[in-house]
């Protein structure tokens, strides 16, 4: 059996009941360790689980899947997201491959950040399609997702933003050398997803356009979301590009058209109340 099994987005503890006897009864037990992190390191999730972990990197679950789930096919093995297994695309595709090879598997689902947002008081049907914001390179700058956020907003929804992460990446001199050689790992904060927003929407206005989103938009960051430690500011876009949210995991999120309780729930995380008052007459 091959068990897929979510750990939450705080620390070891918040593996479900469930989740934590299936763990206890697997020969083999991997963490995914690239779309996501926990607030505690793999040392701990052991010493709470009693059990070896086997870290799968990006590379190993693309390329080495099917080693994984010959595995699977003789004994129990259990298969650690963090949030939720299907979180990432990459796990349903886990799922495929042992379909395939007739191999039988249970999902063991927990939070994730998609419905844990609604902590900001943001009401989670009122969100549209959730994107994902990359690094911009100095010769690759997508704009893509702000044309999504721009139609959630048309539609008065709000926007859920995942903010790039970068563990066990190759520099291209690297790649091209074939040296595993890997780059320190990255974790894009609130203030620079906002500052390539504000870079869009100035890029948009010299072509002429006027953007839907403005530096006045409302928005929410949210930086280690279920953990002791969590930390929610509420304010303008332009605020979002300075305002201090500390260590990873952060998550952006852009307001469409807002309930009143929706207002008075961010008034509670504002940097400046003044911004949200304006907004509660007009929608900037």
């Amino acid at each position: 059996m091959l068990y897929l099994v979510g750990l939450g987005l705080g620390d070891a503890t918040d593996i479900t009941v469930k989740g934590l006897e299936a763990v206890r009864r697997c020969r083999r037990v991997y963490l995914e360790a690239y779309t996501s992190v926990l607030t505690v390191g793999k040392e701990a999730l052991e010493e709470f689980y009693g059990k070896e972990l086997i870290l799968a990197d990006r590379e190993m679950v693309e390329q080495e899947a099917d080693s994984l789930l010959k595995e699977a096919d003789v004994c129990d093995v259990a298969f650690l997201v963090v949030g939720d297994p299907f979180g990432a695309t990459t796990h349903s595709d886990l799922v495929l491959r042992a379909v395939k090879l007739g191999i039988p598997y249970k999902v063991i689902h927990n939070a994730s950040i998609m419905n844990a947002v609604g902590c900001c008081g943001l009401q989670l049907y009122n969100f549209g399609e959730t994107v994902s914001i990359v690094f911009w390179t100095d010769t690759w700058k997508p704009e893509s997702f702000f044309d999504k956020i721009e139609k959630n907003r048309q539609n008065g929804m709000h926007t859920l933003c995942l903010l790039d992460i970068k563990v066990k990446e190759q520099s291209l001199e690297n790649l091209m050398k074939g040296r595993k050689i890997y780059e320190p790992p990255r974790y894009m904060s609130v203030n620079q997803a906002a500052e390539q927003l504000l870079a869009i929407i100035q890029n948009r206005r010299l072509q002429g356009d006027k953007p839907e989103i403005t530096e006045n938009t409302i928005c929410v960051g949210l930086a280690r979301v279920g953990a002791p430690d969590e930390k929610i500011a509420s304010g303008t876009l332009q605020q979002m590009s300075t305002v201090d949210l500390g260590a990873p995991l952060h998550s952006l999120i852009v307001t469409g058209t807002m309930h009143p309780l929706e207002l008075e729930m961010l008034k509670l995380f504002s940097v400046d109340s003044s911004s949200l008052e304006n907004n509660a007459c007009q929608r900037t």
